[in-house]
């Protein structure tokens, strides 16, 4: 039975020292009204699908208003897919797909990439 109240305080005493631990670490979080006044950030890339198109020079790409400026994309635009990397000039058009990308066909072909792949786009 001494064994028994010996093991409960040791229990006690190691539940405490936990308490004042995680106390320690709950003063290191800051309180929420620190985050409200916080703005949101404009994402940085969106990963899309891309529309191939003989007729859009090499070193251009047709992209919609509303995604450009959702990407803060106002002269070039980079577009990474499958490990490769490319930089485009962004030719802002209304008459663009609204979630889509228009590159050279041939491009991207000599690259291996297909029509309707899914890339990642950020701005340059």
């Amino acid at each position: 039975m001494g064994c028994l109240i010996l093991e409960s305080h040791e229990t006690e005493a190691s539940q405490q020292g936990k308490k004042r631990d995680i106390s320690k670490l709950l003063a290191v979080i800051p309180p929420a009204e620190e985050f409200k006044g916080r703005k949101q950030t404009k994402p940085k890339e969106k990963r899309i699908r891309i529309k191939l198109d003989p007729d859009i020079p090499e070193d251009k790409a047709l992209i919609h208003p509303s995604l450009a400026k959702e990407l803060g994309i106002k002269d070039r635009l980079v577009m990474s897919v499958s490990g490769k990397r490319f930089v485009f000039v962004a030719v802002v058009e209304e008459s663009a797909p609204q979630n889509l990308v228009i590159v050279n066909e041939e491009l991207m072909k000599e690259h291996g990439i297909a029509d309707n792949s899914l890339v990642t786009i950020r701005r340059a």
